[in-house]
């Protein structure tokens, strides 16, 4: 079976040459705190001659048993990398065997004119004349087409590893369906199992309604409720089985059913049971959005802002599908690049400590979006930043709940520590960080700005 994600795998760039591996590789290796890695490089370390050169004075075949053996090399070895191998190297059976072994093999996508317009007048051996080029292209593209997934730019190939993909969600197929209710009824979904909300009364109903075995595939419909509880009891229904998220809100799809985090809420805390379980694919499909009540798209796109202010960029002005798409790729990087949340993906909080709160104090009435957008309010004042963007672009108002029971829900939060509760704020927009230095005092007068 193919690989579905690149969590705990080498990223193999394929494709032919011209297509921009040595150019995306570098970025992509960046972007998910990985090694770069050219097989070409090393071979040129190893013999201490450029690849040109070794064609010359040793011919192909002498090249391609070193560059076989420099890419077995490479594929063995650990942690995960991204590795760029050459243009001809899938044409090695043994090379082709360690992929499936060890890594996610990504074809970069690239015409055969665009190839050659990049090549041409180079030093490549194989690159001189447009016709023996042509026809090296096509015999070549059949093991490229082989690769797990394919994509043409650096937020494609991060998506693409994270085993997410933009599709129509009546392709999904599975051995059990599991849907929100609303939406299986407005988008006439077939659901084997219905729910509503994530608590353990769900959870339970589900697990002793399943009749699957542990080679099954569970599908899960609807926003990061269903695709947070769905989650969690396939990581936990017979020691965890292969789940597949489809969301159908704006939440979901540029931020809840990514990266692998699946719980249920108790009364005390949200999400204070779960587990990290990646899905087998994440399958994005845009048209679900199209009966998306409003105030669901507000809640949204308070995750968009968030995205928006950790990535540095004004994606709230994007159309949707680029902002998902956008939203999507930079969660699907943080978390392929610290899977469980012991760095970098801590960042994704940003105001998510304050309104986990308030929606714990609300008995779960706030909608999660209102509650995020208020949260960020609370990490830009900390963070002695502008509140603008939430107030311009959100325009959130303070929410009635009672003041002590959204503290001591915050006291509970999972990123307390020692008695202080870690925040993320911000030095500038794109700049996150992670501290445990505020004051108690005014964390809890921050919290007191945002209820009414």
């Amino acid at each position: 079976m193919a690989a579905p994600h690149a969590l705990d795998r080498h990223i193999a760039l394929v494709g032919f040459m011209g297509a921009g591996k040595s150019t995306l590789g570098p970025v992509l290796a960046e972007r998910l705190g990985r090694t770069f890695v050219s097989v070409d490089a090393l071979v040129e370390e190893r013999t201490g001659t450029g690849v040109a050169a070794l064609f010359e004075t040793s011919g192909e075949a002498e090249f391609r048993a070193l560059e076989e053996a420099a890419a077995l090399d490479v594929l063995a070895r650990t942690p995960p990398a991204v590795i760029e191998l050459g243009g001809g190297a899938l044409g090695s059976t043994a090379t082709r065997d360690a992929l499936a072994r060890h890594a996610f093999t990504l074809h970069l996508e690239a015409t055969v004119e665009e190839a050659w317009e990049r090549v041409a007048g180079s030093d490549r051996p194989l690159a001189r004349d447009p016709e023996s080029f042509r026809a090296l292209y096509g015999e070549r593209r059949p093991l490229y087409e082989a690769a797990d997934a394919s994509a043409a730019d650096v937020d494609g190939a991060v998506l693409a590893a994270a085993g997410v993909h933009f599709g129509a969600h009546r392709d999904v197929r599975g051995d059990a369906l599991v849907a929100d209710r609303r939406v299986a009824a407005l988008h006439a979904i077939p659901a084997t199992h219905l729910v509503d909300a994530k608590t353990l009364a769900q959870a339970e109903r589900l697990w002793r309604g399943l009749e699957l075995d542990r080679s099954s595939m569970l599908v899960a419909v609807g926003g990061g409720t269903t695709t947070d509880l769905a989650g969690f009891v396939a990581a936990t229904y017979m020691r965890g089985i292969d789940w597949i998220a489809v969301p159908s809100t704006l939440v979901g799809q540029v931020d809840a059913a990514i990266g692998g985090k699946t719980g249920i809420d108790l009364p005390e805390a949200k999400n204070l049971i779960g587990s990290f379980h990646w899905p087998r694919a994440t399958v994005v499909d845009t048209a679900l959005l199209d009966t998306l009540p409003d105030e669901e798209r507000r809640n949204g796109l308070a995750e968009v802002v968030k995205t928006g202010l950790l990535r540095g960029e004004p994606l709230w002005d994007l159309g949707v599908e680029r902002q998902v798409r956008a939203c999507a790729a930079f969660k699907a990087g943080v978390c392929l690049r610290d899977p469980h949340e012991l760095g970098d993906r801590a960042h994704l909080n940003l105001g998510h400590t304050f309104a986990h709160a308030l929606e714990a104090a609300s008995g779960y009435e706030v909608p999660h979006g209102h509650a995020v957008a208020l949260g960020l309010l609370a990490a830009l004042r900390l963070s002695g930043l502008a509140t603008s963007v939430v107030t311009d672009v959100l325009g959130p108002a303070p929410v009635a709940v009672d003041r002590d029971v959204a503290w001591a829900a915050l006291q509970r939060d999972k990123k307390v520590r020692d008695g202080r509760v870690n925040l993320v704020l911000l030095d500038e927009p794109g700049q996150p960080r992670v501290t445990s230095e505020v004051e108690p005092a005014r964390v809890r007068a921050a919290l007191d700005e945002l209820i009414a």
